[in-house]
């Protein structure tokens, strides 16, 4: 048998079923890479890191929330006034204005007649969330995130949200069948013009 060179491939002393096996080690340059990537891991899972903890996935997203909501537009235009929503209520232009509104986008939660679905009866003298005109208008505008209701300030226009506001007023106290049962806190709802079209 001849000598093998350092470093060359060579014939291991076993045989199995007629099969020889070479012993090839592996590249030393492996070897270390392998060896410090186990250090590091072992260093990584014991060792706090030279910079600290970072601040974890969820205040990541509510700094993210925080910074979109600080770059969105504030609110422009002077704030609606109860008589300015109860002269809307009593205008049959903006009645009909505020029913197409209401019938795209709210009728689906709060029934066409504003008996109510998922969303609250309308036409009760119950409010969850305020009954006087600018309440109802707020209410609207900020929209209700953990009940499902969106900010609607943000998809319609101030004058559409005010025209819907004015509709929704004219429902109070129609009395549609089958209504929603009352939720929230009995109030007295000044009269709203004429009820519904």
């Amino acid at each position: 048998m001849s000598e093998q060179k350092p470093g060359a491939d060579h014939l291991l002393d076993h045989e199995y079923d007629g099969i020889k096996e070479y012993d090839n080690p592996l590249p030393k340059w492996w070897l270390w890479i392998l060896y410090a990537t186990v250090a590091f891991s072992v260093a990584y899972y014991f060792l706090p890191l030279p910079f600290g903890e970072g601040p974890g996935s969820v205040a990541e997203y509510e700094a993210e929330v925080a910074k979109h909501q600080a770059s969105q537009p504030a609110p422009s235009g002077p704030a609606v006034s109860d008589d300015d929503l109860r002269r809307a209520a009593a205008d049959p232009a903006q009645l009909a204005a505020g029913k197409a509104v209401y019938e795209t986008n709210c009728a689906v939660c709060h029934r066409a007649d504003g008996g109510g679905v998922i969303g609250p009866n309308l036409t009760d003298n119950a409010w969850i969330h305020g009954g006087t005109p600018a309440q109802i208008h707020l209410t609207i505008a900020q929209g209700v995130l953990a009940k499902g209701m969106p900010a609607w300030d943000r998809i319609l226009k101030p004058d559409q949200v005010n025209a819907v506001t004015a509709y929704v007023l004219s429902l109070h106290g129609t009395n549609p069948p089958n209504a929603k049962a009352a939720e929230g806190t009995s109030a007295d709802a000044p009269p709203a013009g004429p009820t519904g079209p």
